[in-house]
C-alpha cells in the first residue's frame, strides 16, 4: 500500500469547490430512470445517458471524480474513446462501484447487509489495471424504533472495513458508504442517533482493520427527518445536527467527507451542503457524492433526445456549479 499515492488522489478528487458524480446506478436502477423519459434501457441508451454527462464542457471545473458502474467502466464514447480515459483528460478521476448489491440479513430480513467480499482482490487489481483510482461500496441501514439492530450495524461495519482495506492494498482510494435510509417516518433526533452509532462502528472496524484513515473518503447521509415524518428541517438545523454527529464520529484523520443526496430534492441537497460549508472551519473536506441530485434535470431535459443534449448538460453544469459554490459555502440561492 502506498499511502502518499491514496492521500494524493483522495486529495485531487476533494479539490476545493469540486465534488463526485456518481453515475454508478446498476442496470435495474438505470432501468428505472429511463422508463421516467419512456426511454427503453439498452447498452446503447445507457451508454448515451451516461456520454451526454461525461462530455460536458466544463466538467473538470465542478467534478473531480465519477462513479462508474462496471458495463460504463468498459465502455467507450461515440468517438471510441474509452469514457475512462475521456474523463481523465477533463481532470476527472474515474472510480469504480464494486460492491455487489445488498442481501437480506440471515435472522432479520427486513435489514440488509451488502455482498461482494469474495473474490474482491483480483476485481480490484482488475480495475487498477484499467484505470480506476477510487471505488465505492454501499452499506445501508433502515430506521425503525427498533432497527438498525447492533448485529446489522455491526456486519456492515466489518463489510465496509474488509472493503476498504482490500482497496488500499491495490492501490485504490476507498469511499466508504453507510447510507441511514430517509426512508420512514423516524423523527430527525432517531437519524441522528442511529447515525451516531453507525459511523461509531464504522470507525472501530476501519481501526480494526488497519485501514489508513488519511487515505480514504467517507461519504454518509445527512441528518435529516424521514421522508414520511411530514416535518422539514431547514438547512441550519441538518447542518448542526449533521456535525454534531461528525464531531462526535469522525476522525480528524479523514480527509474528507463526500455526502449522499439520499433521496433529497436537488435544491436542498444543495442548501444542506452549504449551510455546513457555511459553518467552516472543520477538520475534514466538506462536498457532495450525488447522483440524482447531479442528474435529475438533466435526465427531463434530455428526454432521450439528441437534439437535447446540449440543454441537458447545461442543466447539468448549472447543478454541479450550485454544489461547487455549496462546497465552499458561497451558494447563495438558485442563480
Amino acid at each position: 500500500m502506498n499511502i502518499e499515492s491514496l492521500t494524493s488522489i483522495a486529495g485531487d478528487i476533494l479539490a476545493d469547490g469540486k465534488g463526485i458524480l456518481a453515475a454508478d446506478e446498476s442496470t435495474a436502477s438505470i432501468e428505472k430512470k429511463l422508463a421516467k423519459i419512456s426511454l427503453p434501457s439498452t447498452e446503447d441508451s445507457r451508454r448515451a445517458y451516461r456520454e451526454m454527462f461525461f462530455t460536458t464542457p466544463g466538467i473538470g471545473n465542478y467534478i473531480s471524480g465519477v462513479i462508474l458502474y462496471d458495463e460504463t467502466f468498459r465502455q467507450s464514447a461515440s468517438t471510441g474513446q474509452k469514457f475512462t480515459e475521456l474523463l481523465e483528460s477533463e481532470g476527472v478521476h474515474p472510480g469504480i462501484k464494486v460492491d455487489e448489491g445488498t442481501t437480506e440479513m440471515e435472522g432479520s430480513p427486513s435489514e440488509k447487509v451488502t455482498k461482494g467480499l469474495e473474490g474482491l482482490p483480483p476485481r480490484l487489481k482488475e480495475y487498477f489495471d484499467m484505470g480506476a483510482k477510487f471505488a465505492k461500496w454501499r452499506a445501508v441501514y433502515t430506521i425503525s424504533d427498533v432497527l438498525p439492530s447492533e448485529a446489522n450495524i455491526r456486519e456492515n461495519a466489518k463489510g465496509l472495513a474488509g472493503y476498504a482495506k482490500a482497496c488500499q492494498e491495490a492501490g485504490i482510494v476507498p469511499i466508504v458508504e453507510p447510507e441511514v435510509l430517509m426512508d420512514g417516518s423516524h423523527s430527525m433526533a432517531r437519524c441522528e442517533e442511529v447515525s451516531t452509532k453507525v459511523l461509531t462502528a464504522v470507525f472501530e472496524e476501519l481501526s480494526n482493520a488497519g485501514v489508513a484513515l488519511e487515505g480514504i473518503i467517507l461519504k454518509p447521509n445527512m441528518i435529516v427527518p424521514g421522508s414520511e415524518n411530514g416535518s422539514k428541517a431547514t438547512p441550519e438545523e441538518i447542518a448542526d445536527a449533521t456535525l454534531r454527529v461528525f464531531a462526535a464520529t469522525v476522525p480528524a484523520e479523514v480527509p474528507g467527507i463526500a455526502f449522499l443526496s439520499g433521496g433529497q430534492s436537488e435544491a436542498d441537497a444543495t442548501a444542506n451542503l452549504n449551510a455546513m460549508n457555511a459553518k467552516s472551519p472543520h477538520p475534514w473536506k466538506l462536498t457532495f457524492s450525488y447522483g440524482r441530485a447531479l442528474q435529475d434535470s438533466a435526465l427531463m431535459t434530455w428526454a432521450g433526445k439528441p437534439e437535447n443534449v446540449a440543454a441537458a448538460q447545461a442543466a447539468f453544469l448549472k447543478r454541479a456549479k450550485m454544489n461547487s459554490l455549496a462546497a465552499k459555502g458561497q451558494y447563495t440561492g438558485e442563480i
